[in-house]
């Protein structure tokens, strides 16, 4: 994959067989992957309760209690969409404890989305889940360090969709090293964030588009500052993932909240 196009997005629709996909690779030769396998390792129930799985093959992430941060690339336009099925509450995707699954009522795809940059978008539900919900960052303060991707898409380049949540921990990667690489010089600077090994081998895959990416702030609690967005490949060699950047579209997502 790493000679097709540069814009690998990471959403895996329902039905297609090869999809878009989410990454998180390099960071410095010098570092090395701290497991092997894309998405890491299998999460806990309750471990990350603001996550969301969309019907459409994206992920997401609960912005409140009744609306669902996601990368504009998984939605459609604009408007009123009640063909959406948000589930949330658990891990394993087929369990009945503690599983929610809500309509969605509209959708808020960024102004001026083409495809590249700009890629959020918000989602509208029929009722409030109520678990808890995943702040986002407002200033770059915490764009960097290492931070956690979770999602259920495929734990191989090409694989299946995931039954359980998988989780991984990935460095952050400077936009001057991650333009560096090939394909990658098409990066926005000022509006996505690339996180990842240089080494490959760990990685988010199909399916996990528009699943947050986050870390701990100051005061410990979970604060997200990227969304799924794009990569080339799933866990490839310097070939790092890259991630809408929360912190530049935080007051257009506080307005856009505002008016759903």
């Amino acid at each position: 994959m790493k000679n097709l196009i540069k814009a690998l997005k990471r959403c895996a629709v329902a039905g297609a067989a090869a999809l878009a996909v989410i990454s998180l690779q390099p960071l410095s030769t010098a570092q090395a992957a701290p497991a092997p396998v894309v998405g890491g390792t299998r999460a806990a129930q309750g471990e990350f309760p603001f996550m969301v799985r969309l019907s459409m093959g994206c992920g997401g992430a609960l912005y409140t209690q009744q609306i669902v941060l996601t990368a504009a690339h998984c939605v459609g336009s604009t408007g009123n969409n009640t063909g959406i099925t948000a589930t949330a509450g658990v891990v394993d995707l087929q369990s009945t404890s503690g599983r929610v699954q809500v309509r969605s009522t509209k959708v808020y795809r960024a102004p001026g989305y083409n495809g590249t940059g700009k890629d959020w978008a918000l989602i509208k539900l029929a009722q409030p889940i109520n678990l808890p919900t995943l702040k986002i960052a407002t200033t770059t303060q915490y764009n960097s360090g290492t931070f956690t991707v979770a999602g259920w898409g495929a734990a191989r380049e090409g694989g299946a969709q995931q039954r359980y949540m998988l989780k991984a921990t990935v460095p952050f990667v400077s936009d001057s090293v991650c333009r560096s690489y090939d394909q990658y010089e098409g990066l926005v600077p000022a509006e996505e964030i690339c996180a990842g090994y240089a080494a490959g081998g760990v990685d988010t895959c199909q399916g996990d588009s528009g699943g947050p990416m986050f870390r701990r702030d100051g005061a410990g609690a979970w604060i997200q500052v990227g969304i799924v967005s794009w990569g080339i490949g799933c866990a490839q060699p310097e070939a790092p993932g890259v991630y809408s950047e929360v912190s530049t579209f935080a007051s257009a997502i506080a307005s856009a909240a505002a008016t759903l």
